[in-house]
Parts: structure tokens; C-alpha cells; sequence
């Protein structure tokens, strides 16, 4: 599903447009997460990894606009993708249906700004009103930034999954596992 179109001013002037990328914006949705990949160690891929795959994006933001609960929450500056939010089912499985798993990233440039919180904002009312009861998410232990965020907007720690990450550099990182149950705010 697509969202309704909003915008956001940045602390710098700049008006950030927020909406949801659809398969037409595949290419530039591609180019930010490699983009964001190769700025910190926080992203779960690599520049190399296969899922820049331009058509896989591209079937993945297609099926996401078609979609009754999925959507996407995208922050366009100046018509370049700098936040890039998605809200999907865990699994289509009855049992399943009431949680959705959540994925972010922004541009280091814009960090800071409070982009993060509208978009963070703007993502969980819209998860509400798509039916699901508790977003959930995995962030690395060591990304203080991100975690102050998720506990900012209700998301509480609920577990570990040790050493979940291996870097290039042979270290690992835990995953903290969060999740935001509604009816728990």
C-alpha cells in the first residue's frame, strides 16, 4: 500500500517529502542502500550483497504497493531518497498476522535532524491503522543512536541473538531484538 504523501521541514530548511517508494523508484532506492550500506557497519548488508539486485527491488517495492498491510515510509530531499522505512508482515501465516517486522535507514547527512523520528512516527500510526498489534525489529547492540530512537517511540529490548553480525574485520556484533507491542503503550 502507499501511504498518504507528507512533508517534513529539516532543522536546515530543507522540505523532506515523505511517501512510499514504489517500483518506479527501484533505481534510486538501490543506490541508497548501497549508499547507506557503505557509510556504517549498522546496515544487515554489504555494498556487494546481492540484494541491490535492481529487479529484486524492484518486484519487492511492487509487491509492497500492492499490498493491503505492507508499505514503505520514504524520505525524498530535493527528489533523491535520503530514509528508507518499510513496515512488512513477518510471515503471511495466520498465526503471524498481527506482527510486523521493520526496516530502516537514512543517509548519515541527514541523521540527526529529527527525519528519524517523523518518519519512525509516521510508520507506527500507519502500522495501527493497517491492522497490525506490535512492530518488531533487530538493531546492533552497539548503535546507541538507533536504539534511543525505538525506545523513544515504545519499542522495548526482549532479547539477544549473540554475535549475530560478523564484520569484514572478523568482530561480531550482537543483534538486540525489539519489539513495540501496542496495546502494552
Amino acid at each position: 500500500m502507499r501511504i498518504k504523501e507528507k512533508q517534513y521541514q529539516l532543522p536546515n530548511g530543507e522540505i523532506a517529502i515523505i511517501k512510499s517508494a514504489g517500483p518506479e523508484d527501484a533505481m534510486q532506492i538501490k543506490t541508497h542502500r548501497e549508499l547507506t550500506s557503505s557509510e556504517t557497519h549498522f546496515m544487515a548488508r554489504e555494498p556487494e550483497d546481492g540484494q541491490m539486485n535492481l529487479e529484486r527491488i524492484t518486484e519487492i517495492l511492487k509487491g509492497v504497493s500492492e499490498s493491503d498491510r505492507d508499505f514503505m515510509v520514504t524520505a525524498y530531499v530535493d527528489g533523491k531518497v535520503v530514509g528508507d522505512l518499510g513496515v512488512t508482515l513477518v510471515r503471511p501465516h495466520v498465526k503471524y498476522l498481527h506482527r510486523g517486522y521493520l526496516g530502516m535507514s537514512i543517509r548519515q547527512t541527514y541523521t540527526g535532524m529529527g527525519l528519524g523520528s517523523f518518519m519512525m512516527k509516521t510508520a507506527l500510526e500507519q502500522a495501527k491503522e493497517n491492522g497490525f498489534e506490535q512492530v518488531e525489529l533487530g538493531v546492533f547492540a552497539d548503535n546507541d543512536r538507533a536504539r534511543h530512537l525505538y525506545k523513544k517511540y515504545g519499542f522495548k529490548e526482549y532479547g539477544v541473538n549473540p554475535r549475530a553480525f560478523k564484520l569484514k574485520d572478523g568482530t561480531y556484533i550482537d543483534e538486540i531484538i525489539m519489539a513495540n507491542i501496542f496495546d502494552e503503550e
